[in-house]
């Protein structure tokens, strides 16, 4: 008998029940009322990524009503700061290309939606809307109304429970269970003996043992079938389609022999094939994450900020020491890591990291202001509500707005060598099977079983992981955080490195300051000081430390423009602080000194000039970066110290003065089209262009109070010089993983040539797959530990 699907949800339909609408087939009245919302929004391509993606919208009327409750609505929310707010909902039913497309154009079905992002592992889709608008009850109800009804659980929002995936313990558990009654019930089986009872009972205990086998095959080894179907989909081939098809085969194979008496089948093999390679994938997890707690900087967030103590006093701490009821100082420029309430009168605040919206919002005293902000203007104080989320944080951080625009085209070594072995590993197991169909058929199907066990690319496919994984533990533990394992590849490519001068490879913490000019009164030092607290720059900092006094003056004006200088007003007296031709408006050339000119309500008074202290080690450091590397200096400053560096760096050292910000990003463009692999040292602040651009951007720390998105890693300024020992390691890293390539073919081929023969059982070469697993990722953790202690800094 014919049956008819729903175009939308897939499902049989029921003659009598069939709704036909626009030419098409609904088994219900909400299939087809989704159908007719598409339509209507000229959004019907959702049909076109998957046949039938859709599912049953179910009916909730009232389900939702306590939206309407603004103190669980405050709960749900992400963010909110007048009519934007961003929530992030629980979509369970997300599961295809078709899912993602829908629930990224929300907007075009709800007016009041700016934005939608879908995070497609954890089944969250993240919304940004105007609260004015629309109300999170009503988007709640669109997503039912289309079939993706969110899971809200206000437990899980209030105590910030995790839930603990466990299905791979409870597979694992199922196949123990069965692969040890299995073996004990097939053990008369192997002494082939006659006897009566044994040959009386043998087909009930040969039905057991079929019966044992079914949990095993459909539950325990249901991931590496959904893999497996899901990778041909996509028509890529993985590593789980030859392990998927050498459990089918084997399955069938010994379900024939059971019911046409053939044989015991190969039940105990298949239980103790599933059995071990969960085991080996349990044993992959678990070291894996032990890695992983330590592999990126998301984890630590080297990001300081300045608290301020109740003697009035200021010290700059981490922020994850940030407790409730502390007082902060926040200068321009500066995220604003927690939320709070604003102390200050007023300030402006851009939201664009949190909700990509780019206008500031103006706050006042007693305002709550939410952590991502990015404060602009005058300095501001605030009092913490909440200790930091290091969640939220990391959410922020991968959020687009954070992430570098420049399009990257590299392949890891994995992904180019998957890509030939999976193919290659078929061809010879069928063609192992062809060989042997011939000659006998037992063998055949075990030939063709065993090849695709001993040949699972399993330890290939773990040996990238685990190598990136302990090499980023390493720089972690020596205070170089890289954003991803990625980072470590795209190190080792690395031709060129481009320094910034200014707080790069000189110090903020170290400089001679000399001024001179017009003679400064006490209180113009103490509104120069008080300017220059609300600024980031190197030298600003440098020279705020410097200068004495500690009263707090108001600035009523403030605005700092980046490559030039502060425009600022305090105690009605108009500061222009900055480069000569910024406060003098004359070609820089003639003042060939680093410094920090003052003019006070059109008056020049004078500069403080800087002599630079440069980073212990820097001259080793760019020796041996020399022997391997094109080096270039670009500095925002003039070429007052050309002759210092010319004989404090290596010979055929490039040094570019005068650079702003956009033409740092240019320069760097320009040597990435002419085929070079850059990599970027700056100090993260005016640096955030180039370091973008770069193929590889390295943010200096200091403990300075700017975190900047744009960078790949975060290094520790203290660990400057070692920056050559991190390049170093890098491509011993890769050198490893191409070591273990190595070691996995080489076992490959043993492995191979014994189980084409017909003289590996399957249960054997399933024994030894997990033990390749833990040989290989025993080898390149080992490799890499020597590397580190071997390299010299």
């Amino acid at each position: 008998m014919d049956t008819q699907n729903c175009f939308h949800c897939g499902l049989d339909i029921i003659k009598s029940e069939e709704i036909i609408f626009d030419d098409k087939s609904f088994c219900c009245n909400g299939c087809r009322t989704v159908y007719e919302i598409f339509s209507a929004n000229d959004m019907t391509c959702y049909y076109d990524f998957e046949n039938s993606p859709g599912s049953t919208p179910l009916d909730i009327a009232g389900k939702y009503e306590f939206l309407d409750n603004e103190d669980i609505i405050s709960k749900l929310l992400d963010f909110q700061e007048t009519a934007t707010a961003v929530v992030s909902l629980n979509i369970p039913h997300i599961h295809c290309s078709s899912c993602i497309w829908i629930l990224e154009n929300l907007q075009r079905l709800q007016e009041g939606i700016s934005s939608s992002q879908v995070n497609f592992p954890e089944k969250k889709v993240r919304i940004t809307y105007n609260s004015d608008a629309v109300s999170l009850k009503t988007i709640v109800y669109l997503l039912s109304s289309i079939g993706y009804e969110p899971y809200i659980s206000l437990e899980n929002y209030e105590t910030g429970k995790d839930n603990v995936d466990r299905s791979l313990t409870y597979k694992l558990g199922v196949a123990f269970f069965c692969f040890g009654n299995i073996m004990l019930l097939s053990f008369p089986e192997y002494f082939e003996l006659t006897e009566f009872w044994l040959d009386t009972f043998k087909p009930f205990f040969r039905s057991l043992i079929f019966v044992l086998a079914l949990p095993t095959f459909f539950y325990s080894a249901s991931d590496y079938y959904v893999s497996a179907y899901k990778s041909i989909k996509s028509r890529m081939l993985n590593i789980d389609i030859p392990i998927a098809l050498g459990i089918i085969v084997m399955f069938v194979r010994s379900a024939v022999d059971i019911v046409f008496d053939y044989g015991p089948g190969f039940f105990d093999s298949l239980s103790g094939l599933i059995f071990f390679m969960l085991l080996g994938k349990m044993f992959q997890i678990k070291t894996y994450s032990f890695l992983s707690f330590e592999r990126d900087f998301k984890s630590y967030f080297p990001m300081a900020i300045t608290k301020i103590n109740n003697d009035t006093s200021e010290e700059s701490v981490p922020i994850y020491d940030i407790q409730k009821g502390d007082r902060l100082l926040i200068r321009n420029q500066e995220l604003i890591p927690v939320d709070g309430i604003l102390i200050s009168d007023k300030t402006a605040i851009d939201y664009s990291f949190v909700t990509g919206e780019a206008d500031e919002i103006t706050k006042k005293s007693g305002d709550k202001i939410f952590a991502g902000g990015k404060q602009m203007g005058k300095v501001i104080e605030m009092e913490v509500l909440h200790s930091v989320s290091q969640s939220y944080l990391t959410q922020l951080w991968s959020n687009d707005v954070f992430q570098k625009k420049i399009e990257r085209n590299h392949k890891t070594i994995t992904d180019t060598i998957s890509r030939y072995f999976t193919p290659a590993l078929l061809i010879i197991a069928f063609a192992s099977f062809t060989y042997w169909i011939f000659i006998d058929t037992n063998t055949a199907f075990s030939v063709f079983t065993a090849v695709l066990i001993v040949a699972c690319p399993c330890a290939l496919a773990l040996t990238a992981p685990f190598t990136m994984g302990n090499v980023l533990r390493i720089f972690g533990k020596q205070q170089f955080y890289l954003k991803n394992a990625l980072v470590i590849e795209q190190l080792a490519a690395v031709d060129v490195v481009v320094f910034d001068k200014t707080g790069t490879i000189t110090t903020n913490k170290k400089s001679n300051i000399v001024y001179e000019g017009e003679a400064l009164s006490k209180k113009n030092i103490l509104q120069l000081k008080n300017v220059l607290r609300a600024s980031n720059h190197p030298l600003s900092r440098m020279l705020y430390d410097m200068l004495p006094g500690s009263s707090k003056i108001k600035t009523t004006y403030f605005e700092e423009i980046a490559g030039n200088g502060i425009l600022a007003t305090i105690d009605g007296v108009n500061l222009q602080i900055g480069s000569v031709s910024f406060v003098e408006n004359i070609t820089e050339s003639d003042h060939l000194q680093t410094a920090v000119h003052i003019k006070l309500d059109e008056r020049y008074l004078g500069k403080y000039i800087f002599k630079n202290q440069y980073r212990e080690g820097i001259e080793s450091l760019f020796k041996n970066l020399n022997n391997s590397y094109q080096i270039k200096v670009l500095s925002g400053d003039n070429e007052g110290e050309r002759a210092v560096l010319e004989k404090l760096l290596p010979q055929g050292t490039e040094l570019i003065f005068d650079q702003k910000p956009e033409q740092k990003l240019e320069f760097i463009k320009k040597l990435q089209d002419n085929g070079h692999n850059v990599m970027m040292v700056g100090d993260g602040l005016n640096d955030a262009g180039a370091l973008a651009q770069s193929n590889v951007g390295i943010s200096i720390s200091e403990n300075v109070n700017v975190f900047s998105p744009a960078c790949d890693a975060i290094l520790e300024a203290k660990q400057f010089d070692h920056l050559n020992y991190f390049l170093k390691l890098s491509k011993k890293a890769l050198l490893t993983i191409k070591m273990s390539f190595v070691l996995s073919l080489c076992y490959n081929i043993v492995g191979l040539s014994y189980a084409i023969t017909g003289k590996l059982d399957p249960l054997m070469a399933a024994i030894i797959m997990p033990l390749s697993t833990i040989t290989i990722v025993s080898f390149v953790t080992a490799m890499s530990n020597y590397y580190a202690r071997k390299i010299t800094k």
